[in-house]
């Protein structure tokens, strides 16, 4: 049975992103700025999308589409900036068996001169 982990990848990127502005755009605003609404405003939706996010994460746990250790990856990588980025393209991408993927221009034989 294939798993389908498009919404786990898009949380993963909405998470991802909304931890990168309120790290990079929000708090230097609050610190050097002195300016605190944009904490206000995307620190509240970082910690609903980090909500959502390890909900959507721990589901495919408890349905055995992910296993322990790529779990504990992905709450691990919701903590650390660029974090979801790289677990979504490590972790929940598999990888592609060459073998099988032969066209049906190089199957086909090639008649000799």
């Amino acid at each position: 049975m294939k798993t389908n982990f498009t919404v786990l990848r898009w949380t993963a990127l909405f998470e991802g992103s909304s931890l990168l502005l309120l790290l990079f755009v929000a708090m230097p605003l609050k610190y050097y700025a002195e300016t605190s609404e944009a904490v206000r405003i995307i620190g509240p939706i970082h910690g609903v999308l980090f909500l959502v996010f390890i909900g959507i994460l721990l589901w495919h746990f408890l349905k055995s589409e992910l296993g322990l250790v790529k779990t504990l990856l992905g709450f691990l990588a919701s903590v650390i900036p660029f974090g979801t980025f790289v677990f979504t393209a490590k972790a929940l991408t598999k990888p592609v068996d060459k073998a099988v993927s032969v066209t049906s221009t190089e199957s086909a034989a090639k008649p000799v001169v």
